[in-house]
């Protein structure tokens, strides 16, 4: 009886142990986020002058300035061109990577091993390094200033990593639904459609997050093939509150920065099961 009880209270205190060890990682990881939050709501002079997390008093003057929006384009537009972006990369995604994906897992044709290794070896090939070429291309054809260079890619399946997870989880599919498909007179295209890609549903929910948190944070490729500031994203915006005076406004820059943080959290908290289930999912369930 003594050995039981010794046992569930050390089985207690690990559990103690365990739980206070992940909160207190928690806090640390979650400190930055924490600290713009409570920054947002700070008196400007006290942004960077103090060390208190907390405010001494709540001021919303950074929200209310950066809703106003900066170099004359309103808030609002901000956020459509993200929503643009963001919506336009996860059909373009889903769509053209499960249609790779399904070519790579059923079909047969030459050269497919060399060309899947390809695509896979992409994924080694840093962005930078693709950068120059790229933009001469596309500006050569007039495209800068444009979404078309920041959409286009998505449409042609050029995100390997999308295209691999859809790929083992197609070749996880039973192929006695693509023979019974086939005896019955369906085609690839009917076989893709009806078939494969219903089963596909945790992948392609995994892509579409990844894909709109991903391209709803991205700075970099606006910044480079934008010009104009009212077809500016949200992170290429909260620039123009730094870079557009001498006295830069870190009050309003870090008020639509917790704006632009909504979307995300809300996106993340209304998937965040379905995300599980597709990253843990890896065949049909019985």
């Amino acid at each position: 009886m003594a050995s039981t009880t010794t046992t569930t209270s050390t089985t207690s205190t690990r559990s103690t142990l365990w739980h206070v060890g992940a909160i207190a990682l928690l806090l640390v990881l979650l400190y930055p986020v924490i600290w713009v939050f409570t920054a947002s709501v700070k008196p400007a002079d006290e942004i960077l002058s103090t060390v208190n997390l907390l405010p001494t008093s709540v001021t919303w003057g950074g929200f209310s300035t950066a809703l106003d929006g900066i170099a004359e384009v309103p808030a609002w537009r901000f956020f459509s061109n993200s929503l643009i972006l963001a919506i336009g990369s996860v059909i373009g995604n889903v769509l053209s990577c499960s249609i790779a994906a399904y070519a790579f897992a059923r079909l047969r044709f030459r050269g497919r091993g060399p060309m899947f290794a390809v695509m896979i070896g992409t994924i080694l090939l840093p962005t930078h390094l693709l950068l120059i070429p790229q933009y001469t291309m596309f500006q050569q054809v007039g495209l800068v200033d444009t979404y078309v260079p920041l959409l286009l890619g998505k449409f042609l399946a050029t995100d390997a990593f999308f295209v691999f997870l859809m790929v083992q989880f197609v070749r996880n599919l039973p192929r006695s639904l693509d023979e019974a498909a086939l005896i019955d007179g369906c085609g690839h295209f009917r076989i893709f459609g009806h078939i494969v890609l219903p089963l596909l549903r945790p992948a392609l929910i995994t892509t579409a997050i990844f894909t709109f948190i991903w391209s709803w944070n991205d700075f970099f490729a606006p910044l480079v093939y934008l010009q104009s500031p009212e077809k500016y994203p949200l992170p290429v915006a909260l620039r123009l509150f730094v870079d557009s005076t001498s006295s830069q406004d870190y009050g309003a820059m870090l008020g639509m920065s917790v704006l632009s943080l909504l979307p995300v959290i809300a996106f993340f908290i209304a998937f965040q099961r379905l995300l599980i289930e597709g990253a843990a999912t890896s065949g049909v369930k019985g």
